[in-house]
């Protein structure tokens, strides 16, 4: 899961509902939506170690406040 600083804790809330609360979210930078795509290439580049962490079960590169 990749969600933007913003929505955290909906994302929390949403694994608990679903039954995952121990599903590890890459947490990238908000806004996303009104960014150029150099601007969205640079939020992938920014998820992409927190994913790959993750899928290893390493511990992920912090990630940015809301």
């Amino acid at each position: 899961m990749i969600v933007t600083s913003a929505f955290v804790d909906e994302a929390r809330v949403q694994k608990e509902a679903l039954g995952m609360p121990d599903l590890e979210a890459a947490v990238i930078a908000h806004p996303l939506s009104t960014l150029s795509e150099a601007q969205i290439d640079a939020r992938a580049n920014e998820a992409a170690p927190q994913c790959v962490a993750i899928w290893l079960g390493r511990q992920p590169p912090a990630q940015p406040t809301p």
